[in-house]
């Protein structure tokens, strides 16, 4: 067990025992989504917002993106049956992403096969994750590739903004 303070690994998962953050981490990510919402810190941390699946209301998630390819990715560190993912889900992928400012984007569901290396680079760069996944940030991709059933990714697509201009595919 590697010990960090004031929290060791055991405890963060013990944080989320049953897929299901306790009071302490529902407290530490009321914090975290106002500070990561407001571009406290680097590009990677942001604050995901989507309308809750039953009541409707926004919901706000504090989440580490892994960049891949020259693209974002958003991956639930507790997997398939995280609260965000179900609502992300339910809203047809419709979300916001702030991180100083709000941005509409639409979350496109990565395929199964081609997840390994965005789930590898997730481990790499959200260190936070790393307690709740079952498989070593040094891993190799076929063991990652063993478990991307039950870790989605989310490759976030920024909409175009209201009333900004649209560039336009010029014809060869």
């Amino acid at each position: 067990m590697r010990r960090s303070w004031p929290y060791s690994d055991d405890d963060l998962r013990r944080m989320y025992a049953g897929g299901r953050a306790d009071a302490t981490a529902r407290r530490f990510a009321r914090v975290w989504a106002v500070v990561l919402g407001a571009g406290l810190l680097p590009r990677r941390w942001v604050t995901l917002e989507v309308r809750g699946r039953r009541t409707g209301r926004r919901t706000r998630f504090p989440l580490g993106m892994a960049d891949w390819q020259g693209e974002w990715y958003l991956v639930p560190m507790l997997g398939e049956d995280c609260n965000w993912v179900r609502n992300v889900r339910a809203a047809g992928g419709r979300a916001t992403i702030r991180h100083g400012r709000a941005r509409a984007c639409r979350l496109i569901e990565v395929p199964v096969a081609e997840r390994a290396p965005i789930l590898k680079r997730y481990l790499q760069k959200v260190p936070g994750a790393r307690p709740h996944m079952p498989v070593d940030r040094h891993a190799s991709l076929a063991e990652f590739a063993a478990i991307a059933p039950r870790y989605p990714a989310f490759r976030v697509v920024r909409e175009p903004r209201a009333g900004a201009p649209t560039r336009r595919r010029e014809a060869a």
